[in-house]
């Protein structure tokens, strides 16, 4: 995820700087040949970030497997502390909170977003209305659709 987010960065540059040339031809001189490891990762982020503002964006962070969800934080963290121009938004279900607020030691803000049932009902009757095959909808099937979702969505809130 790290290596995606500099490929990312970079190629907003516009050009790759010589100093991340630099490092990546160091590090495929390294045992195997591998790429950037994190810690080649971070340098290069913090190099970056020192003088431009970075915004990070990373969505459904609880689908990240858990241990590379800690890799991920923990580099995310010195990302932050290193980087004073460098924000960050993360997106995940309630079940990361507290890992984020471990990790990120204090460095983050909570907004709480939970579906309505009546919100499900009006995104269920938007994607109907727009689906691409309508013929394999019949009226009972889109029925059932309609009433189960949103009482297995109340469910869950």
């Amino acid at each position: 995820m790290l290596g995606s987010l500099l490929r990312q960065f970079v190629s907003g540059l516009g050009g790759i700087p010589e100093a991340v040339v630099q490092d990546f031809k160091k590090q495929r001189k390294g045992i195997g040949g591998r790429g950037l490891q994190v810690s080649g990762i971070l340098k290069m982020f913090q190099a970056f970030t020192a003088t431009k503002h970075m915004f990070i964006c990373v969505d459904a962070l609880d689908e990240c497997v858990p241990e590379n969800r800690m890799v991920v934080l923990e580099s995310l963290r010195q990302i932050l502390q290193g980087s004073p121009n460098t924000r960050l938004f993360l997106t995940g279900r309630p079940q990361v909170r507290s890992e984020v607020e471990k990790r990120l030691d204090g460095a983050a803000t909570f907004i709480s977003i939970q579906a309505t049932e009546d919100g499900v009902i009006r995104y269920l009757r938007d994607k109907l209305r727009n689906d691409t095959t309508p013929e394999a909808m019949s009226r009972t099937l889109e029925a059932e659709i309609m009433k189960t979702i949103p009482e297995i969505n109340s469910e869950t809130m």
